[in-house]
Order: structure tokens, then sequence, then C-alpha cells
């Protein structure tokens, strides 16, 4: 049972449709075969056009052949994938959520156009070119650099942690331009000078890969940067926007780690008894569905937020610290749970355990996200002093 508290009854009949729908997908082509992706570090090519036929890339993107779903729906879909694996919810995420969101929100109607419909039939796959070797947490800071050269961009510089771009057939690079302010340009694939290495040694999320980028001289028409992006504070507004369902797929690793535990629970025995019936295992499990039903509430209300436009970065830092704190404990408690049984994959609670340290980091650590909520509560930014 995991929901506690009838939340159900608070979605519309195309909300629970498409959650049942992603999570029957998962049950029937994900759960099944992940664990040997994620044990070689491989990534299930193989699965992405069974994925193009849920129709679900580009999510609250009206138009262009995207869904146009609620953010209700949104962040059901991203919880799904999480529920079923954080690998997939990656490469999802990165390319729905980051990259399509990013050319929805920034792009021109030709950019729009040319696009957002291959990529919402992921005929051509996306990838969000933030993070470099020398500036996680303080992304604003970045180095790459770009000069304008007549009708071209000349892009220089270096990112890391880059989900797809060794895949992608276009790369939001963002790049600060010769008066220093930030902008996002379309790389796409074959651009010369353009090199993305997939990263290895691995400790979460084997099953996508991430990609060290070197750019040497890249050059791309002075079509293919997004007008919208006049700064860092067009680039922030994005990862604001899809930051409220990184908040959903902490819920999804903490809901697929407690139903796995639970079921586990209910099977194993010791001492003549399943282990369900003691206590210590009792108090776990009632913990952790207490912090899932929390978890949901706020994720259905910062939903609501989003819907009708009074979504701040601070309320969306707040659930993405919140949920991925606690999903990092329903994850361990799981595996605990589980006991020596936790580690193998074959009972899924390791993987997870794994990705979660994954979830926890991205898109702004715990201690960035506390910053990005106080500086709403306080006035003052400590961010950068």
């Amino acid at each position: 049972m995991t929901d506690f508290y009838l939340l159900d009854e608070k979605l519309t009949d195309d909300e629970r449709g498409i959650r049942d729908r992603l999570r029957a997908f998962c049950a029937a082509e994900i759960t099944p075969v992940i664990n040997g992706y994620w044990e070689r570090a491989e990534f299930p090519f193989e699965l992405v056009p069974k994925i193009a036929t849920l129709q679900m890339a580009g999510g609250t993107i009206e138009g262009y052949g995207c869904p146009g779903m609620s953010a209700t729906a949104a962040g059901l879909v991203s919880m799904e994938w999480a529920r079923a694996d954080g690998s997939m919810g990656t490469f999802y995420g990165v390319h729905s959520n980051l990259a399509m969101q990013s050319i929805a929100m920034l792009g021109s109607d030709e950019q729009k156009a040319r696009w957002l419909p291959p990529m919402a039939d992921l005929d051509a796959i996306g990838a969000f070119a933030l993070t470099e070797p020398e500036h996680g947490s303080d992304a604003v800071h970045l180095e790459t650099s770009v000069r304008r050269e007549q009708d071209e961009f000349v892009i220089n510089g270096r990112k890391r942690w880059i989900g797809n771009a060794s895949i992608a057939d276009v790369v939001i690079v963002w790049a600060r331009d010769e008066d220093g302010h930030v902008g996002g340009y379309l790389v796409e694939k074959g651009t010369l000078g353009f090199d993305a290495t997939v990263m290895t040694g691995k400790t979460a999320l084997r099953a996508v890969w991430q990609a060290d980028i070197t750019m040497t001289d890249v050059r791309v028409p002075a079509h293919n940067k997004l007008p919208g992006c006049r700064n860092f504070r067009d680039v922030a507004g994005v990862l604001s926007r899809t930051r409220y369902t990184v908040a959903w797929r902490a819920l999804g690793m903490a809901l697929g780690a407690y139903e796995a535990a639970l079921a586990y629970a209910k099977e194993r025995e010791q001492f003549g008894k399943p282990i369900a019936s003691y206590q210590l295992v009792q108090d776990k499990l009632s913990r952790m569905l207490a912090e899932i039903t929390a978890m949901q509430l706020l994720c259905l209300r910062l939903s609501e937020l989003v819907e009708d436009g009074r979504l701040t970065a601070g309320m969306a830092s707040m659930a993405k610290m919140n949920h991925a704190a606690k999903a990092r404990e329903i994850v361990g408690m799981a595996r605990d749970i589980l006991g020596g049984n936790g580690i193998l994959l074959e009972n899924h609670v390791a993987r997870q355990h794994a990705d979660m340290e994954a979830i926890f980091t991205f898109e702004g650590t715990d201690s960035i996200q506390a910053l990005i909520v106080a500086r709403e509560i306080t006035g003052h930014n400590a961010i950068t002093t």
C-alpha cells in the first residue's frame, strides 16, 4: 500500500491513465532487463523505439507533437521512470525535461518547429550541457566561451557529467560571450571540434551514458542560438521549471525501494515467521510510508503551483532538497530490511541504493538547494558571498 492517504482521488482520469500506462510499460520492458545493462554499464539502445511508442516525451509542452500533459501528469511520469530505474529516469529527464523544455521556453519558432517534433518521437535525442569540470554548484561562473564571427558562433570549452551527450542529435551548450552574457547554442551531431567521451567508473546511474565534452573551435550557425536566453537568469528559469520533476523522481526512487522492501519482508522468514511480523521491521516500514505520503502531498501541491504559474525557485529547491534527503533515507532503510540480499542486483534495491546517491546530488546539491530557499526567505544571497 503506497497510497495511504487515498491521493489517487486527487488525480484526473488522464493523469491516472498516463501513470498506469507507464508503470505497466516499465514492468514489462524495463524491470526484467535493466540490471544487466546497469551491471555492464551499457545504455539500452533497443529500448528507445519502445519508449517512443509511449508518446510522453515533451511532457507539458503544447503542440509540436508533444503530449501537452498537466504538470501533475509530467511529475507522475518522472516518478514512474525513477520507480523503475534511475538510469532510464535520467535519460528521459535530460531529453524531455532539460533539453526539450530549453527549446520550448527559449527557442525561436523555427527552432521549435525543427527540433521538438522529432524529439517528441525520440527520432532525435537531446542533451543539456551546463556543468563543467571546475563549475558544478557554481555553474553561473561557467568558463565555456563563445564569440561571433560573421554568420557563425565559435565555441571553446569543456563540459562534464552531460547525460546523453555521446548519443545526442542536438546538445544545448551554455556558453559565455565576449560581453560576459550566458547564452544557449544548439550544437548538432557531427559538428567538427565537438568531442564527447563517455565517462567510466561510475557507481551510480550506470545504464545511462554521461560524457566529458571538449569543444575546440566548434562552429554553429547564428540561427542556432536560443534567442530567449539573454543571461544566466534565463538558464536558471529552465532549471527551476524542470527541478520540480526531480522531486517527483526522488519520490519514485523511494516508492520503488519501499515496495521492494515491503514485498521482501512479507515473504522472507527468519526464526519461523515473516520478518514483516517483527516490531523492528514494522517500525521501519511505517516510517518509510509516512515520509513517502508527505512527499506525495508536497509533490501534488508543487505541481499545482507549476500549473498556475506560481512556482518559485525556492519552492522547487525546497522540494528537491527535502525529497532527495528523505528518499535517500528510505532507500537506505529498504536496503537494511533486505539484509545481505540488499546488495544483490536481482532484488533491485541495490541498484536504487546506488542510483539515489546521484539523484541526491544532481541539479543542485542539498546545500545549494538550501541556500536557494534561504535566499527567498531572508532576502540575502549567501551563494556568492
